[in-house]
């Protein structure tokens, strides 16, 4: 199979049949064959009584039905492992990415060999404080973070090498960071395209302003995976021999201090360096804690079902 497209939507009813019809469009002027997986993250509209229309007139239509709401990131995982396809394109259901640019990505990832491909909305068609400029400033930390360039880190329009989706672990909320966990991964190859940004046609935006705060959180969050998931006792330990370090130095002085310096002096219980020095070793001790708790996790994690799936269609 040519291109599988994994389309993860909430509460798109209106338009689903519009953007199924767009999408074989383009599949069979191009002789493509294909299969297209909707991933119903828990609607509570009809949009899953429309996939099952769909897939009863068109047998490339493919669907799994959560039992409630999980995320997109739960949802693109669950596309993932399901899809066929040489090349994954992933692409949103509120018909704001178009079809058409999916030759070209296609082309990019089987003949330019790229391991990845991430759309670019250059031009957008959204509110400029809420979207925009909030964008801008999530993407240009992105990209400082993570040393991978792109411009546009969180369009959904996207293509894959099949090898990519099979080997990377979309968990979370870390669908925005696909093209960091890739990379991390090994797939360096990572290239970029401008496509075109539609308006939103039929119903509202799910997301608010507080998804920048989420991706903001999780951006330290993949920052310290992709550094020290593999061993948190660098980060920690190193941690807990600097705050040692300080807390002894604190009460050597203290110790010096009282015996050769000024032993008729204050107690040394009354001097704000001992609270300073027992602070800090405390907190060195708990550093080193941390850092054993997450070798130890690291040794007996157990891979947990991330989502429920109510009904499968085609599968």
């Amino acid at each position: 199979m040519d291109i599988s497209v994994v389309i993860p939507l909430l509460n798109e009813q209106e338009s689903l049949t519009e953007l199924h019809d767009w999408i074989a469009r383009v599949m069979q002027s191009n002789h493509f064959s294909y299969e297209i997986l909707f991933i119903d993250d828990g609607s509570t509209d009809q949009s899953w009584q429309t996939i099952v229309g769909l897939s009863k007139k068109d047998p490339n239509v493919k669907g799994i039905r959560f039992l409630k709401n999980f995320g997109k990131s739960q949802a693109l995982h669950a596309g993932f492992s399901k899809a066929e396809g040489n090349v994954i394109i992933t692409m949103d259901a509120d018909l704001q990415d178009n079809p058409e640019e999916i030759p070209e990505l296609y082309q990019m990832i089987v003949q330019d060999d790229y391991d990845m491909v991430s759309g670019w909305k250059k031009k957008r068609y959204d509110s400029v404080l809420t979207k925009n400029m909030p964008s801008k400033l999530f993407n240009w930390a992105a990209r400082k973070t993570s040393g991978v360039s792109l411009n546009d880190f969180n369009c959904g329009l996207k293509a894959y090498n099949k090898n990519v989706v099979k080997n990377i672990d979309v968990k979370g909320e870390m669908h925005r960071y696909i093209p960091v966990l890739a990379k991390n991964a090994g797939f360096l190859k990572i290239g970029e395209k401008v496509v075109q940004h539609q308006a939103r046609k039929y119903g509202t935006t799910k997301f608010g302003m507080d998804r920048f705060i989420h991706g903001f959180l999780d951006l330290i969050t993949i920052w310290f995976i992709s550094r020290f998931a593999r061993r948190p006792m660098h980060l920690f330990g190193a941690l807990g021999v600097i705050m040692v370090t300080i807390g002894f130095i604190f009460a050597l002085y203290l110790g010096i201090d009282k015996l050769f310096i000024h032993p008729q002096g204050r107690l040394i219980t009354e001097r704000p360096q001992f609270y300073i020095s027992l602070t800090t070793m405390i907190m060195g001790a708990q550093f080193f804690v941390a850092g054993f708790l997450g070798e130890t996790i690291l040794q007996t994690k157990e891979d947990k079902k991330r989502y429920l799936i109510k009904s499968e269609l085609n599968l």
